[in-house]
């Protein structure tokens, strides 16, 4: 599935995983928030309706109105009646606190995800510095 994008780039898809043991409302929000931070998702960027996010993805759509929803409660998404839902244009705002306790629950989670994978600490930390150098290379 694929966002319609403003600006014509290279469109956004979701992806389940349903032997992750990660529940399909908390995937999508981990996409979206991590399409932002890496660039893949722009203020402004388009996300498909709940009705045709839970088609392509066979799920129910209350799956993706939670998520959505979830989203919206923390600034990231805004809908806009008739017109469709779409990334924030605003920056989401936290105390510095608040960013690192989210940071460091999100590596645990990922790290955790990760070994049950059979993955080491290591291979992750290669990985990131690929993925860092390849985001340097694109000037961002």
């Amino acid at each position: 599935m694929t966002t319609a994008g403003r600006n014509g780039k290279k469109a956004f898809a979701f992806r389940l995983d349903l032997g992750s043991g990660v529940p399909v409302y908390r995937q999508i929000i981990d996409q979206v928030t991590g399409g932002m931070a890496s660039g893949t998702l722009q203020p402004g960027d388009q996300l498909p309706t709940v009705r045709q996010a839970a088609v392509d993805l066979a799920i129910n759509p209350n799956t993706v109105v939670r998520a959505y929803r979830e989203l919206e409660i923390r600034g990231v998404l805004e809908t806009e009646q008739g017109t469709g839902t779409f990334i924030s244009q605003q920056k989401v705002k936290g105390t510095e606190v608040e960013r690192q306790r989210r940071l460091n629950q999100l590596v645990s989670e990922f790290v955790a995800r990760a070994g049950a994978g059979g993955f080491t600490v290591r291979d992750v930390l290669e990985q990131l510095q690929d993925l860092q150098v390849d985001q340097e290379k694109k000037g961002r």
